[in-house]
């Protein structure tokens, strides 16, 4: 490893992790300044650094106290945003996402965070990392705030464009076991998004699905929920294939941005509204820290072995910083290990 940084020491209470610095919209400019910014946060965290090392390095001249806790891991190749995940496999081994995974696989990281190209991230990690036992496919889970103050998680969000109703079932499992260990929820409450709530509603491998979960009393199943309840809060899990999910919270990001572009453009559009807008900008900031996507960006790659986060490929310094949370809050709650016992006593031995 060619790194002017010294390299880091495996101690068994550290957090590691894996960080691909070529990936999203912006690469090295917000990823190191989010990953100074964590070490800053968290004494006890360790970090490498995996891209073109000629690029980083000039990022981190003037952090030398962070010397004892930084690595880089040079690596030539960059996985572009519209690359085919089977011609980057085959033909980009060095690639900053491969090798950063590759970390994790080789008990370097404890986890990996890529802003990279979404389809090659999962298909990498799925080669390299591998899925739990009694996993066919690992989902992509997000949190979205709720009318109660709180974050549902929902899944699966672009993995799997189409999901069978075992498929489904498992990522009910995996985002039970999500929930519980992040927001210490007992024994979560979980949906299916359908088209309505009626039993009979909805495809054959949703209404299977159901049936599947009802058989689980360990899941605390709900039935059915349709798109207008996912902002309610009733629920703490929602279960979808990848193609719903993934319409769903890009509809709701462009949604968010539009409403508070919107109230913008009318507190701007006489001298009464700006007078207004003095009044009620706290008001406003609180709205829009409460609704700001990037507070909820990271969305993990459950099912499998070891954890991986997907960062925005749009993230700034604040959204990386986000994701880069989540993979620390994931290795304290030991969020793999967790879905591997509960799969082995629902699905495997069915």
């Amino acid at each position: 490893m060619n790194s002017s940084f010294s390299q880091i020491k495996q101690i068994a209470n550290n957090k590691t992790l894996a960080i691909d610095c070529m990936g999203g919209d912006f690469g090295p400019s917000v990823i190191i300044p989010a990953a100074i910014q964590a070490l800053k946060q968290y004494p006890e965290l360790r970090l490498y650094l995996v891209g073109q090392e000629n690029q980083l390095k000039p990022y981190l001249k003037k952090f030398h106290e962070f010397k004892d806790r930084l690595q880089i891991l040079n690596a030539d190749e960059i996985i572009a945003m519209d690359e085919k995940p089977s011609r980057a496999i085959r033909s980009k081994p060095n690639s900053s996402m491969r090798q950063a995974l590759q970390l994790v696989k080789d008990g370097k990281a404890q986890a990996c965070i890529s802003s990279g190209n979404t389809g090659a991230l999962m298909a990498l990690a799925t080669i390299l990392i591998g899925t739990l036992p009694g996993i066919e496919r690992p989902a992509i889970v997000a949190e979205l705030p709720n009318q109660k103050g709180g974050e549902s998680h929902m899944l699966d969000l672009g993995a799997n464009i189409d999901a069978s109703a075992e498929q489904l079932a498992s990522f009910a499992v995996m985002g039970s076991v999500l929930a519980e260990a992040i927001s210490e929820e007992v024994k979560p409450s979980v949906a299916l998004l359908n088209i309505g709530e009626e039993s009979i509603k909805g495809r054959d491998s949703i209404k299977l699905a159901a049936d599947l979960l009802r058989q689980h009393k360990d899941i605390n199943f709900q039935g059915f929920i349709e798109a207008t309840q996912i902002f309610h809060g009733e629920v703490d899990v929602i279960v979808c294939d990848g193609f719903t999910g993934n319409n769903v919270l890009k509809a709701s990001e462009g949604i968010t941005r539009f409403l508070y572009d919107q109230l913008r453009a009318e507190f701007s559009s006489s001298w009464r509204h700006k007078l207004a807008a003095i009044m009620v900008q706290p008001v406003l900031n609180a709205f829009k820290k409460r609704i700001n996507p990037d507070q909820y960006n990271g969305a993990s790659l459950l099912g499998l072995r070891e954890i991986v986060i997907k960062s925005h490929g749009s993230a700034d310094k604040n959204a990386t910083l986000a994701a880069i949370k989540k993979a620390i809050v994931e290795i304290e709650r030991q969020v793999p290990q967790k879905i591997q016992h509960k799969v082995a006593s629902l699905l495997i031995d069915e």
